[in-house]
């Protein structure tokens, strides 16, 4: 890193430090909601969220920022577990779309009892999916967009179907001719491969490792299984628009240790050198 790195990053975002590490730690990334930072030289365990989080042999870690996440957040080091050091990171608003949608079927809008039983279940699937937590850091290689088309939907946006307003848009939609080939966009496990979901259609989750998970929904056809490897680039399905869908597209999502984030912010996780600083 050289000295307009560090320069540049201060100027876009601030760092409060009330009380240093006694080591040098670089985190890289954007100091903004709805972004993920990748740690790096850690010799010590970091605490984020009241949560001890996963390193690497050589101290790399990943924290997340939400869509609503507060502007002051905090990494903690245990250097002393008597006296942790620990830093302020004063986290930058995202300014989020609003995007009007039409011609949703009705009950994807006004579900039925039968459809929120149905809801609940797909809940509770996607929930599980995302706990994992495992050691493997396939997300060190870096991601893909898992296809190229017309980004028709951002993440964070706030939805409004049929003229009633929804949760914001917890993924990027990217439009593309039903039946194009889905790529994986890491290596990772898949920890969910389920069809007919009431919003999600048939989806893939896959685990990269430390929390770190990606979804794909809406597919026409699901081509892996649960507890399969998949390496970057391999088809893990195909484009369509099951579930919650007006028309075919890729759903693509991005979730850390249960924080949901802009799935845009991992083409950039190994290429973050502009947006790097020492704690």
């Amino acid at each position: 890193m050289n000295f307009k790195q560090i320069y540049l990053t201060f100027s876009l975002s601030s760092l409060l430090l009330y009380s240093f590490p006694s080591h040098a730690v670089e985190l890289c990334g954007k100091l903004a909601q709805g972004e993920i930072l990748v740690g790096k030289d850690s010799p010590v365990d970091v605490v984020f969220k009241q949560q001890t989080i996963r390193r690497t042999p050589q101290g790399e870690f990943l924290i997340a920022f939400g869509r609503d996440e507060n502007s002051k957040q905090t990494l903690t080091f245990l250097d002393d577990p008597k006296n942790p050091q620990s830093v302020e990171l004063e986290v930058s608003p995202t300014k989020w779309d609003i995007q009007n949608i039409k011609g949703v079927p009705p009950r994807k809008v006004t579900p039925s009892n039968q459809d929120i039983k149905d809801i609940e279940k797909e809940q509770k699937l996607v929930r599980k999916a995302l706990q994992n937590n495992s050691p493997q850091s396939f997300w060190k290689k870096g991601f893909i967009q898992p296809i190229q088309g017309r980004i028709s939907g951002q993440f964070g946006g706030q939805r409004i179907m049929n003229g009633v307003k929804r949760n914001p848009h917890a993924g990027m939609d990217i439009a593309a001719p039903e039946g194009t080939m889905v790529k994986a966009s890491s290596d990772g496990i898949v920890t969910l491969a389920e069809p007919n979901l009431f919003y999600s259609g048939n989806v893939v989750i896959l685990d990269h490792g430390f929390g770190l998970h990606t979804i794909y929904a809406h597919l026409s056809q699901i081509d892996v299984k649960v507890g399969q490897q998949v390496s970057q680039g391999e088809t893990i399905g195909l484009v369509g628009k099951t579930g919650r869908a007006t028309g075919p597209h890729l759903h693509w999502g991005a979730s850390l240790n249960g924080v949901k984030f802009n799935p845009q912010s991992l083409l950039n996780i190994n290429k973050a050198n502009d947006f790097c600083f020492i704690l």
